[in-house]
């Protein structure tokens, strides 16, 4: 496939070669915004808002990818595959299942669990376990370490349900997953098939364990700053 794509209207190298990736288009309108300089919209194809510009003088972009593992499977395939990106971090929001976690602490995730059907497509004999770069999760962990956050590195939940009538959240965390979001499985997978490297960062929006800190619709698009320089430190 020739670029534009049918959900990309960008041109051959208008992304840098690492890309942010929130799912709330005005989180990546808001990182350009006030953490990029001379930031570019490069995409706006369905209000999905795409930006270049540099950090600290390193190129680097920021797409939104909407919510659930078959809207970030298309938008990080045809980064991968058609803009030559290496690199995807996704910075997003989650719940936590773990007593050790509050609002606005970070997940690094290693691995994504899921009770999604992505990987089926590679028509693999077993169960495919969805992993991140290691060397980003290692940089990413000295970051938080830097930045003087509270933090835990392992596994992620990516659920096909935000609203899951069988309340199955706390079965994965009997299993040591840490917390639950949307997107991370179907971002490991793509990075995978096309020998590329991915990340998801989460912050803790909501938890399980202690719901009165949890966040709103307003905060986790602005506030979550922290998460947002550890992910472009790493670009």
């Amino acid at each position: 496939m020739s670029t534009p794509t049918p959900h990309i209207s960008a041109k051959p190298g208008d992304f840098a070669k690492t890309v942010l990736m929130p799912g709330d288009p005005l989180r990546a309108k808001y990182i350009a915004e006030n953490f990029l300089t001379d930031a570019v919209l490069v995409n706006n194809v369905r209000g999905v808002q795409g930006y270049t510009g540099f950090y600290k003088g390193k190129r680097v972009s920021v797409m939104a990818s909407g919510m659930g593992q078959p809207a970030i499977g298309i938008y990080s395939y045809e980064l991968y595959n058609f803009y030559d990106v290496e690199t995807i971090i996704r910075v997003g929001s989650c719940g936590s299942f773990s007593p050790d976690l509050h609002a606005r602490d970070i997940i690094v995730a290693m691995g994504a669990c899921t009770n999604g059907n992505y990987a089926s497509q590679y028509n693999l004999p077993g169960t495919f376990c969805p992993i991140a770069d290691f060397d980003l999760v290692r940089r990413a962990a000295d970051e938080c370490e830097k930045a003087g956050v509270n933090y835990r590195v392992g596994n992620i939940f990516s659920s096909d349900m935000f609203y899951d009538d069988a309340n199955s959240g706390m079965q994965w965390a009997k299993m040591g997953v840490l917390g639950v979001e949307m997107e991370s499985a179907a971002l490991y997978c793509n990075a995978a098939r096309a020998g590329k490297k991915a990340l998801c960062i989460c912050t803790v929006s909501d938890s399980f364990i202690y719901p009165e800190e949890n966040t709103t619709a307003e905060e986790r698009q602005n506030s979550f700053t922290k998460m947002m320089e550890i992910a472009l430190e790493l670009a």
